[in-house]
């Protein structure tokens, strides 16, 4: 899976635009500015509640084509204070997205122009591996990483994983007569394609990774280990350093079972074929999440994406741009809304989930707790 997404010479995400109407699948930030601005408000929150920090590093892993960090940028471009704390770093191993990010976030109007000078300061080249910075449009500064531990430390950082963890690779175990046993990939000569197998005897991975639990029931388990080592250094990093992470991804609570699947033309695509050709995901394990963050943290839900909108002020925010919108835009704004929290489109299957410091009992951050008034 990891191959066929980030390798380096055919990967899927690496030499190709894939998001929004002309790719293959298209996300929440690309459906509405809406989705955005709300998370950009929630790092506002945030932001204050740890006392407003002059130097908050905002953190996004796999940024997509950029359209959620321009919105966040809008939002803090509104709040002086915030606007002038916070530099925007950012994870991507593919160079085509990254300039398509460059683009999004640097172009002003009439303008195409792209500056990529090596900003000097505190984030020289002694002290981070970007590879890639420049000056957004609003202000902030915008580093670009390879991976996250690249990013510099010791800095307090708020971190967003949109649609993220679902394109980190899986291993999948199927419950046999026999015990558990791998699924593997195999070639099969006689009709010429790829096809799943299982393992003979267990594996190592079946070993190291397969943990149940006596009341679980489920005869097929999905496991990310890689997952598990990202949430573990959000983790360290937010005890260590300060902060805090939100996490949205299509998922469960450790109930579901085979969940790999492709997408191409913004269809569902067999896994096997056209290796390459077909974005691949699998739905987040947040139970699993939760408990390889660790007990140095406080974990906040995980909510749906409807509830979550919901309590963050969608409402308030749709009515106020449906005011000066023409009908167009009106119809564009409210089918937005729609997709974003019904139940049957996006509402249920995305959760949100956050991660923080320690606040003491009872406290729950924006988004996490009901709108009052509602």
């Amino acid at each position: 899976m990891k191959q066929v997404l980030v390798n380096p010479a055919m990967g899927y995400y690496i030499n190709k635009d894939v998001f929004g109407t002309k790719g293959d699948f298209i996300t929440s930030p690309e459906i509405s500015q809406m989705f955005g601005e709300l998370v950009g408000i929630w790092f506002v929150n945030e932001w204050m509640q740890i006392g407003s920090p002059s130097s908050l590093q905002v953190v996004e892993l796999g940024p997509g084509r950029g359209t959620m960090a321009d919105d966040m940028l809008r939002v803090f471009s509104k709040f002086p204070q915030m606007r002038e704390s916070v530099t925007l770093h950012l994870v991507e191993v593919s160079p085509t997205l990254a300039d398509i990010q460059q683009r999004k976030l640097t172009e002003t109007a009439g303008s195409g122009s792209i500056s990529s000078d090596t900003i000097s300061g505190p984030f020289d080249s002694n002290e981070t591996h970007c590879y890639k910075s420049c000056k957004s449009k609003y202000g902030p500064e915008i580093f670009w990483y390879r991976a996250l531990s690249d990013v510099p430390r010791n800095k307090i950082s708020g971190f967003i994983a949109h649609e993220f963890f679902d394109a980190l690779p899986i291993h999948k175990f199927q419950r046999t007569q026999h015990g558990w046993r791998e699924v593997l990939v195999d070639f099969d000569f006689k009709k010429g394609s790829l096809s799943f197998v299982l393992s003979p005897t267990p594996t190592a991975a079946t070993m190291a990774y397969l943990k149940m639990s006596e009341t679980d029931k489920r005869n097929h388990i999905e496991v990310s280990p890689e997952a598990g080592v990202v949430i573990q250094e959000l983790a360290d990093r937010i005890h260590s350093d300060g902060g805090f992470a939100l996490i949205a991804d299509y998922g469960h609570s450790g109930d579901k079972t085979d969940t790999f699947r492709g997408f191409k033309n913004h269809k569902l695509h067999d896994v096997l074929v056209e290796p390459g050709s077909a974005d691949l995901t699998a739905d987040v394990d947040f139970s699993y999440l939760t408990k390889m963050a660790g007990k140095n943290v406080q974990i906040s839900g995980p909510v749906t994406q409807k509830e979550f909108l919901h309590n963050m002020g969608i409402m308030v925010r749709l009515q106020m741009l449906l005011q000066n919108a023409t009908l167009e835009t009106q119809k564009d704004l409210i089918s937005g809304y729609k997709v974003l929290t019904n139940p049957d489109q996006m509402g249920e299957r995305f959760k949100f989930l956050a991660m923080l410091q320690h606040r003491g009992l009872g406290y729950n951050p924006a988004g996490f707790t009901p709108l009052q008034g509602n």
